[in-house]
């Protein structure tokens, strides 16, 4: 019982060595910019593994450095409570898993339907496996990027929330925006406001027009697909869904 007991007890301690080093390395981001995120030099690695080269776009720009159509462009489109909220939006998150729950059951029902061993009908497809609706908040996604691994689990997850309230109440609302603004993912190793702008419109963050930012914004979810569709309807359709809320988006 005594050796369980002791490795619990240094199982407990590294645990909260760990918290107390994340508590650390939040903090010195209220005045010291992070030079990069786990998800930034985890895309580096697989970069040079698959490419064998390292084409990367990052400059980091001040909070008044970015156009406030694009700070109002991602809150509308990601985060839209970003300004109340304490890191997590509970509704949002109910809604995700109510969504989530029921794209499951719809693909459960179409396979029980479906006889064992037929082929999809003609004309119609097989059931897709049911599309994940998340419920994160920038900050959430922001605890995610800068120190955790793509993996899901509910291990991660739990680290997820507690890293989401550190940042909270450790960091301004403003300081949160700045730094998931100038790491969050625009393209294949294009990282950030500046070279976002400057890789697609070939200006300066500060210079970006309402329409421009809300065509940055509805790339976030999938930024490396949309890339290669600079010419998507769904883009231009959802970016103008997008300047129509920009006045209704509050800036912390």
């Amino acid at each position: 019982m005594k050796p369980f007991l002791r490795w619990l007890g240094l199982l407990a301690a590294a645990v909260l060595a760990l918290q107390l080093f994340f508590v650390v390395r939040i903090a010195a981001m209220a005045v010291v910019d992070p030079q990069s995120t786990a998800f930034e030099r985890s895309e580096a690695w697989r970069l040079l593994n698959e490419k064998g080269t390292l084409r990367w776009r990052q400059q980091w720009v001040a909070y008044p450095q970015i156009s406030s159509n694009l700070k109002r462009a991602v809150i509308a489109s990601e985060d839209d409570g970003f300004a109340y909220h304490e890191g997590v939006d509970w509704d949002a998150l109910e809604k995700a898993w109510q969504k989530n729950a029921q794209a499951e059951a719809q693909v459960a029902k179409a396979q029980a339907a479906k006889k064992p061993g037929a082929a999809p009908a003609k004309g119609k497809p097989a059931a897709r496996p049911p599309k994940v609706v998340g419920g994160s908040t920038i900050t959430q996604q922001l605890a995610k990027n800068l120190f955790l691994s793509g993996e899901r689990t509910l291990l991660r997850k739990g680290q997820e929330f507690v890293l989401t309230l550190l940042l909270e109440a450790l960091l301004s609302k403003e300081r949160i925006l700045e730094i998931y603004l100038n790491s969050v993912e625009w393209g294949e190793g294009v990282f950030g406001a500046e070279a976002a702008a400057q890789h697609y419109f070939r200006k300066p963050a500060s210079k970006l027009s309402t329409y421009e930012a809300a065509r940055l914004a509805v790339m976030l979810p999938r930024p490396k697909y949309f890339e290669k569709l600079p010419n998507s309807s769904y883009i231009a359709g959802r970016a103008g869904v997008i300047v129509n809320r920009l006045t209704d988006a509050e800036l912390p």
